[in-house]
């Protein structure tokens, strides 16, 4: 079975006892399902995806973002790297990591899709931490695999009925979907269903120059934004940042298969190589959102004079992305199009911070999804139109 986590692929270790996989039909399987009926308990994905809206003349509006009333496709949504369980593999209780990272990346897609999201046996933040300081680790990194493989069938068994689908992860849960394509998709007939794939934050292999082969044999990049049964793969850092030797994102791991490099794909402008404004919806709160490490930083101040109390800040025409060949790496670079003169914020956060320093080799892996958000949500849109139409529905 090929399974290459992002991130935690550093994690190898011999494989744990075999472990009879979750029950995905007992509603507390699930991070985020849609809602049976009327009374049923809220899941993060259904939560306040509200967002204000800051342009350069820092005149807020609100844009409440609301979910589609009969979104004609799905969205199966796996998260990264965020437990906070001290165990080497995550439980199956949903901790308010679990939670907030849900609404932070995958509560905008509801305006798009219907949203499934499997609670999974993870690999921690613990066994990460462990890792990164040289501990021996004894995490098993396909459990959560084989969580997420058993919840996607459940899904497909029993709520799928024909529908087009949307896979969304970020870090070890893009990693975990890719290993899902490889393995239960590409081949299949199912693949006839598969909308597109966003996964963002790892370090997706195809050959230099081609938009198909390498990790995924049959399933090509999106190369516009019209096109389905396609997959979105990027890692972002900072224009201004070098993308250290050592970084854990940009460049093929060691092993890998000569002429291979990382996929990028700039999901506000997938035809052209030319900068593009990413389209970014940002938490207010960014300060270890995804709970990886201690950030000392202290959140922007998004405008002088406004307050924002909505759960998203977008912040038009301020960044700008373009996938790059930088010092031997294929990344997503990201400027910040500072203008001292106007009100609004000159920095953003979005850096891995540990014991007050920056940690370069992760660029700005904890935003990945966000930085592009808007243009993903409206990516979902176009391509699930194209893909009913394209079949008649």
């Amino acid at each position: 079975m090929k399974l290459l986590l992002p991130l935690l692929a550093l994690l190898a270790a011999p494989a744990l006892a075999e472990t009879a996989a979750p029950d995905y039909r007992k509603p507390e399987s699930w991070l985020c399902r849609p809602a049976a009926g009327k009374g049923a308990a809220p899941d993060p994905c259904s939560g306040d995806a509200s967002a204000s809206r800051v342009p350069a003349d820092a005149k807020v509006s609100l844009d409440l973002l609301p979910a589609a009333e009969k979104p004609a496709i799905d969205c199966f949504y796996v998260y990264p790297t965020v437990s906070t369980d001290p165990t080497p593999n995550s439980d199956m209780v949903a901790d308010p990591a679990e939670r907030l990272v849900a609404l932070a990346q995958a509560a905008p897609f509801r305006q798009a899709c219907r949203l499934f999201a499997p609670l999974y046996r993870q690999v921690t933040l613990a066994t990460l931490r462990d890792r990164m300081t040289g501990k021996p680790v004894t995490a098993d990194p396909t459990l959560g695999y084989r969580d997420v493989s058993a919840a996607f069938a459940d899904y497909l068994k029993h709520d799928n009925k024909g529908r087009g689908f949307i896979l969304i992860g970020h870090s070890q849960g893009s990693g975990v979907l890719k290993a899902l394509i490889q393995n239960e998709i590409e081949g299949k007939p199912i693949a006839r269903q598969l909308v597109a794939a966003y996964l963002g934050g790892h370090n997706l292999l195809v050959p230099e120059g081609k938009l198909v082969g390498g990790d995924l044999k049959s399933t090509p990049l999106c190369s516009t934004a019209t096109e389905t049964g396609c997959v979105l793969a990027w890692v972002s850092f900072r224009d201004t940042t070098p993308v250290p030797p050592a970084s854990r994102f940009g460049r093929p791991p060691e092993g890998s298969a000569a002429g291979m490099q990382v996929a990028c794909s700039n999901a506000a402008a997938l035809a052209a190589g030319a900068p593009a404004d990413a389209r970014a919806t940002l938490r207010p709160l960014l300060i270890n959102r995804t709970g990886i490490v201690d950030n000392a930083n202290a959140a922007p101040k998004w405008a002088k004079g406004r307050n924002i109390y909505t759960p998203f800040v977008a912040l038009p025409g301020l960044l700008t992305g373009q996938c790059m060949a930088r010092e031997n790496a294929q990344v997503f670079s990201v400027g910040i199009n500072a203008d001292p003169a106007d009100p609004r914020t000159d920095t953003i956060n979005g850096d891995v911070v540990a014991n007050g320093q920056v940690v370069p080799t992760w660029g700005l892996h904890l935003i990945d999804m966000n930085l592009v958000m808007e243009d993903l949500v409206a990516l979902a849109k176009l391509q699930g139109e194209v893909w009913l139409r394209r079949r008649g529905k």
